[in-house]
């Protein structure tokens, strides 16, 4: 009997595929299901990525242990485009394929699901409610024939019929029911679907009296698992004006949709450039094309490269394709990511929305593939898997056969040049919405002002004419600076010697937890001790080391400790000083890390509740 064997992809960095032997109590796993193998001392769940000849083996092979899927867990067109990056920029095959996979994809861990307790009619139930239970958290094994999550089943028996008088008074065959018992039936009745214990519990129906309906076999009760949506945080509740129909074409959009839309129905590779300046309405070039492709019965997936633009690039296709959008990004909890994941992988959605790694999304036969702002250095992964998210999703439409369309108000060199050499289509928008006129562009000359009020200054006279002018209008002002923090490095004035991160080798950033008061913005962590204050902290935003900035140099002991450079923190304390009534919020890393207060602020500035927004690259795109 020949040998069943079979190549398999480990998540272990820089480890290429292994081959093992498919032993014949197992089925042979076909390319995409997991596996579990031993390697070494480790039993580990990989991927099967195909299988192997045994003529080209000569060397003792290892048993799989056990084959978790049945069919393909991962898609193969995804285990194939990984199977490129893998190859073209020299990752490790497991360590792509894990970053194609949701959450703990690769590992034996159970999986937790947030489950609603259902009440709906029948003649016996199987499960007793808890007297004080709503809502739970409940464990829910894998199904590892199929890598969906097992679905909890309802009991259903013959007997007394639900449809009886429940009158006053009762019936001959049904026990007397008190008034809210006789309540929740006439309820129930009216549900074929049943009524979660919440939706009871609004209408005055206590737990103890739905136990008591179970106990007399009138009611049963099931867990009907409920998906966590990620829009409540990730997208939030403002919509844009007209978001969810249609908006007029101008006659340059026309012409782009003229030469797109044949490109996106001919079921063919093709890469198209949108070069289109700021303002120019790409985005409803986008929204039309993937209505097309939708309707011919195939996916879209969009690429942003910021986890800000998220929201309101999702905001717009959910208002105009409703609830078959899905969101793929590391800002997504990991319960979020992982029923994402699953909604994308069973057909539930066909329209992906995400940064760099959505473009491993399991969606099925993709025919638009759009990469907006392609020409940021966000696309590109830094750490392994190392790969080009705008070059891997030109690759995934190849694979594919779909339209992919690059666009950017600046695209780069090889983008460009492609386009000019006949490789890729250039569709070009060279006028804005309305007519509305290009920005106007000021460049100051720092060293004037710091000739004019000092070394401490922050704020031009031109931006602070600027601000006040917009404030008295009563409109909103952006101020972008890519630094976050207090001040970029303290050094020593005796010795010259600034705070490193003993990791990483780098100058500590200053941050503060607080907004400084105005008297201390100019002398903050100057002669004289003012680093002392409580609440002052060096951190590196390479590994997040922290350490209190100390009262005096570490190596000379002098107590001259003067800040170097300004960030975020620094110039919302300076607005705040000079614009005391003014609304002000910054975003950056630090304020935006808990869940959900990204959305919040953005929805502040779409509210005009926000005069001047302060942040990082995070706002500079989109806005």
């Amino acid at each position: 009997m020949t040998e069943r064997l079979v190549s398999v992809a480990v998540p272990v960095p820089a480890l290429g595929l292994l081959t093992y032997r498919v032993p014949p109590d197992q089925a042979m796993p076909v390319p995409g299901a997991r596996v579990v193998v031993p390697l070494g001392p480790r039993k580990l769940t990989g991927v099967a990525v195909g299988q192997v000849s045994a003529a080209d083996v000569t060397f003792k092979l290892k048993d799989i242990i056990q084959v978790l899927d049945v069919g393909a867990f991962v898609p193969p067109d995804v285990v194939k485009l990984t199977q490129w990056v893998s190859d073209y920029y020299l990752a490790g095959p497991g360590a792509t394929l894990a970053a194609a996979l949701p959450p703990h994809g690769l590992t034996n861990k159970v999986d937790r699901f947030k489950t609603v307790r259902v009440v709906s009619l029948t003649a016996a139930g199987m499960v007793r409610l808890k007297p004080d239970a709503t809502t739970e958290n409940v464990t829910a094994t894998e199904d590892v024939a199929s890598g969906f999550s097992r679905t909890v089943t309802e009991h259903v028996a013959s007997g007394f019929p639900v449809h009886q008088s429940l009158g006053e008074g009762g019936s001959r065959t049904v026990p007397a029911l008190g008034a809210k018992q006789k309540q929740a039936m006439l309820l129930l009745n009216g549900a074929p679907h049943g009524l979660s214990a919440p939706d009871l519990a609004e209408r005055g129906i206590a737990a103890a009296t739905i136990t008591r309906l179970k106990g007399l076999g009138y009611v049963a009760i099931r867990n009907d698992r409920v998906d966590r949506d990620p829009f409540e945080h990730a997208v939030g509740a403002h919509k844009p004006d007209g978001a969810g129909r249609p908006r007029a074409l101008t006659s340059e959009q026309e012409a782009a949709m003229a030469h797109l839309a044949p490109l996106a129905a001919a079921n063919a590779f093709h890469v198209a450039l949108v070069h289109g300046v700021t303002g120019s309405g790409k985005t409803e070039v986008y929204l039309r094309l993937a209505d097309a492709v939708r309707q011919r019965g195939r996916g879209v997936l969009m690429l942003v490269p910021e986890i800000a633009l998220t929201p309101q690039v999702a905001a717009l296709f959910r208002a105009r394709f409703g609830a078959a959008v899905a969101i793929q990004h590391s800002g997504l909890s990991d319960g979020e990511r992982h029923d994402q994941w699953h909604r994308i992988r069973r057909g539930d959605v066909d329209v992906v929305i995400g940064t760099r790694s959505a473009v491993f999304a399991p969606l099925a036969n993709p025919g638009l593939i759009i990469v907006d702002e392609e020409h940021d250095t966000s696309y590109k992964q830094d750490e392994t898997p190392r790969y080009h998210g705008r070059d891997v999703a030109i690759m995934r439409g190849k694979f594919a056969n779909a339209l992919v369309v690059i666009g950017s108000a600046t695209p780069t060199l090889e983008s460009y040049t492609n386009a000019l050499a006949g490789r890729y289509s250039l569709v070009t928008l060279n006028r804005r919405v309305l007519d509305r006129p290009m920005a106007q562009v000021q460049v100051v000359n720092m060293r004037e002002e710091i000739a004019a009020a000092g070394a401490e200054v922050v704020l031009s006279r031109a931006l602070r004419e600027a601000i006040t002018t917009r404030l008295n209008e009563g409109q909103q002002s952006l101020i972008l600076l890519n630094r976050r923090g207090f001040a970029t490095s303290v050094l020593c004035r005796q010795c010259g010697a600034s705070l490193e991160c003993p990791n990483c080798s780098v100058t500590l950033t200053i941050h503060t937890d607080h907004g400084l008061p105005s008297r201390l913005v100019h002398r903050s962590l100057g002669e004289g001790g003012s680093a002392k204050r409580e609440g002052w902290r060096a951190r590196c935003h390479y590994c997040n080391f922290t350490k209190l900035v100390p009262k005096a140099c570490e190596k000379c002991a002098a107590p001259y400790m003067e800040r170097i450079g300004f960030g975020t923190e620094r110039v919302e304390a300076e607005i705040r000083s000079a614009f005391p009534s003014a609304r002000v919020a910054r975003v950056d890393r630090d304020t935006v890390r808990r869940k959900g207060s990204l959305v919040e602020i953005l929805e502040k500035v779409a509210s005009r509740d926000i005069d001047v927004l302060i942040g990082t690259q995070m706002i500079a795109k989109g806005h």
